[in-house]
């Protein structure tokens, strides 16, 4: 190869003598425009170059052993399959009707549902409740599992149907919910509900929100389109499927350009010892839990306010003296305030009506009641349930006329519930609470960021 190489070099050296010998003026140019141009130089040089074509080629043979192949049943192993489906169970499911939803057709399956007594008791004609089947590739059963929380006790219950050989068993079990944080925020459009609903909230995040904030925002009446909220919440999950919603943690509400927030905050070292009961307040501390609540109901529209209106049975203009809740017969009636039961019987045009007496000399009656749980004399605390909302003596329909009295005088109920004093995080805890509170912002904030949803 050395050879060949130096053979090549020689060539080259007499072809260039031999064309320097038949054109010297033409050489002199070229070396000229090499000082002077540099790159053009090169390309002149480069081209008096002899043809790659004229070196010699040497081919190279060598054998390749081939690895051996390996069996196709060893590299491709059988893999069984399987399905996974989920569903909501109905109140009027049967056996056949579930497993037929579920994408389940199996006889031995269908059978064994409706002859065990666990599934016959905690599954079957109950609604609510997440199912997910396992399917072979025959659309037979390999396992069933139900999930749902019945008690607000921290606690899930699941039932699992497994196949076992050829039969199937059940076991029935009770787990802890693990608590997970989510966020979202809404625009009102309408309403609370219809945000909250296009926000893919929960009904009870919404409910707990208006609960919230209720001393601050009449949200039966102050709601406003364009107002909007972000909120901080729970999500209780089993198996990490979520099966209801816990507590809301943060929130903001901006109602008429004015925003107010929240927090859920406890005594952390009390907290751990279960001897204390948390409570929301605003970011700078004071208590967002009144005297009074600003409703009798958790959350209704209001169909007539404390103010002169026209009597639909008297047919006369007369003074309203207390709120009116439009409402369906059956829904509870809470009492606003700690107390006692002052009346618990029918009276006048009231009908059934129960008068609670607090403190201050201060009365609240709750009229028109389909029915009475309460006692005269009998002690009650706030949010404590009292009766049901009926049409019951001069009521054109199903609502709760509610009255605030103080020594005998009417005053609006919901002024009063807004005036109410207020108690502030004690001096000893400001210091943990302040540190919360830095955390709070930072969330509400991100969840402000969120694209906020409306409802149209």
């Amino acid at each position: 190869m050395k050879h060949g190489l130096t053979q090549a070099v020689e060539a080259c050296f007499a072809y260039t003598r031999d064309l320097a010998q038949r054109h010297p003026q033409r050489i002199t140019a070229t070396l000229a425009a090499l000082l002077v141009g540099g790159t053009g130089g090169a390309f002149a040089v480069a081209s008096f170059a002899p043809d790659a074509s004229d070196f010699p080629v040497r081919t190279v043979v060598e054998a390749v052993q081939a690895l051996p192949a390996a069996p196709l049943d060893m590299a491709l192993p059988e893999q069984a399959l399987r399905l996974y489906r989920s569903e909501v169970t109905r109140s009027t499911d049967t056996a056949d009707s579930l497993l037929k939803r579920l994408g389940v057709f199996d006889p031995a399956a269908s059978a064994f549902l409706r002859a065990n007594p666990q599934v016959q008791q905690q599954l079957l004609g109950r609604a609510g409740r997440n199912v997910t089947a396992e399917v072979n590739e025959l659309q037979g059963l390999t396992a069933l599992t139900a999930r749902w929380s019945p008690l607000d006790d921290g606690t899930f219950k699941r039932l699992s149907v497994t196949k076992d050989g050829a039969d199937f068993k059940a076991q029935l079990e009770t787990l802890p919910l693990v608590a997970t944080t989510r966020l979202a925020s809404g625009v009102i459009q309408t309403s609370l509900f219809a945000a909250t609903d296009d926000a893919h909230l929960p009904d009870s995040i919404g409910v707990q929100m208006a609960e919230i904030f209720s001393g601050d925002i009449d949200f039966h009446r102050a709601l406003r389109k364009g107002d909007r909220f972000s909120v901080v919440y729970e999500t209780l999950e089993g198996d990490g499927e979520p099966l209801r919603s816990g507590r809301v943690l943060s929130a903001e509400f901006v109602n008429a350009g004015k925003a107010h927030q929240a927090m859920w905050f406890r005594d952390p070292t009390a907290a751990v010892a279960g001897t204390t009961k948390g409570s929301y307040y605003t970011l700078a501390g004071e208590s967002l839990r009144r005297a009074f609540l600003a409703s009798p109901l958790e959350f209704s529209r209001i169909s007539s306010g404390f103010s002169m209106r026209f009597h639909p049975i008297l047919q006369t203009w007369k003074a309203h003296l207390g709120v009116d809740y439009a409402a369906t017969t059956g829904t509870p009636v809470r009492t606003v305030a700690d107390g006692v039961v002052d009346f618990a019987g029918v009276q006048n045009g009231f009908g059934n009506v129960v008068m609670v007496k607090h403190r201050n000399n201060q009365t609240t009656v709750y009229a028109h009641l389909s029915r009475i749980n309460v006692k005269k004399g009998q002690n009650v605390s706030q949010g404590q349930n009292i009766g049901a909302v009926g049409s019951t003596g001069w009521a054109t329909g199903p609502h709760l006329h509610f009255e605030f009295r103080v020594n005998g005088v009417h005053h609006d109920p919901l002024t009063i519930a807004r005036q109410s004093e207020s108690v502030p995080v004690t001096a000893a805890l400001k210091p943990q609470f302040d540190q919360a509170a830095m955390g709070v912002r930072a969330q509400l904030a991100a969840a402000a960021q969120l694209r906020p949803s409306s409802a149209e």
